[in-house]
């Protein structure tokens, strides 16, 4: 089994995996991968199932050691990520392919166009899954590694192949760019029933500074809110809330379970992992949508990304005929 130690954190990284569900009835958070379909084609590149835990890297990423070769690849924002062998060999390691590498250190800088990326491993991370997840629940403290952020001196233990055998860092010619056609489209959103669902259609906002995996909470022109708070009611990720400030939020994986501040819509599950990838000060701008529109745009993410998983497929299989 191989050992992953961590040399440097970063300011964020966590276990995260597809999310914890079945469990919001009793206050759980569903938590996971910001952008889930990043970490999903991640796990594709390196050949494991969809729902193997990643590592969710935030703004820069980690130092890492490992003692054994490991396969490994990185989906998301784009980043710098450099390989120094145990024998001295050094090299970047590029995101959206595969990379085997031998016993080493991996630094991985500062993300490029976007927050996060994430970092999978063949085989897996070897965390417990808690409630039917290896997430980590940053609110609660539980599941992931220890229930919190990734800290210099921790060591977590990779499911690696027995098979896989590197002397010398390789990876191969092709890669994949799954978002080229995304960046610039507005944030669709459904909006609320009530009063003030309209309220967001056509506006430009700026991510705020006091952001975070519970919430994007947004800057811009006040928004009038005429409504009390109302009698708590469930909320997901996506929901879009009007807190008494007037400046909105959209929650995201941590995000609690119900809430009182009026409801503006719900941001489309097609669209939730672009927000993933919003710096403080960056701008986005909302476009309201029906509900049909967005069972569309779900289907089309979710055929988009089988097509790329199945591409990604036949590729590995062609580079292990020819190894």
């Amino acid at each position: 089994m191989t050992r992953l130690q961590v040399l440097s954190p970063g300011p964020l990284t966590t276990v995260q995996d597809r999310g914890r569900t079945g469990w919001r009835h009793l206050g759980v958070a569903h938590c996971g991968a910001l952008d889930a379909t990043a970490a999903t084609l991640a796990n594709r590149l390196v050949g494991n199932d969809a729902d193997e835990a990643v590592l969710e890297l935030t703004l820069q990423g980690p130092t890492l050691q490992f003692d054994r070769p490991l396969r490994l690849a990185i989906c998301g924002a784009g980043v710098q990520a450099r390989f120094e062998s145990a024998t001295g060999e050094r090299c970047v390691i590029e995101s959206g392919r595969p990379a085997t590498l031998p016993a080493g250190v991996l630094r991985v800088g500062t993300l490029r166009n976007g927050a996060r990326a994430w970092l999978a491993f063949a085989g897996g991370l070897d965390v417990p899954p808690v409630l039917g997840s290896r997430s980590t629940d940053l609110r609660g403290g539980f599941g992931g590694h220890e229930g919190r952020a990734l800290r210099s001196g921790d060591a977590l233990s990779l499911r690696t192949p027995r098979t896989l055998a590197c002397t010398q860092a390789h990876s191969p010619r092709w890669w994949i760019d799954p978002d080229f056609d995304e960046r610039g489209l507005p944030i669709r959103y459904v909006p609320s029933p009530q009063a003030g669902g309209a309220l967001l259609d056509g506006r430009q906002w700026r991510a705020g500074n006091r952001s975070n995996r519970q919430g994007l909470r947004l800057e811009g022109a006040t928004l009038a809110n005429e409504r009390p708070e109302e009698i708590s009611a469930p909320v997901a990720p996506g929901t879009v809330q009007l807190p008494p400030d007037g400046q909105p939020i959209v929650l995201l994986a941590d995000a609690q379970t119900v809430g009182g501040y009026p409801r503006l819509g719900h941001v489309v599950a097609a669209d939730l992992p672009r927000l993933a990838q919003l710096r403080p000060g960056d701008s986005l701008r909302f476009q309201a949508c029906d509900l049909q529109t967005a069972t569309h745009l779900a289907c089309a993410a979710r055929a988009r990304i089988a097509r790329i998983s199945l591409m990604i497929e036949r590729k590995l299989i062609d580079q292990k005929l020819n190894d």
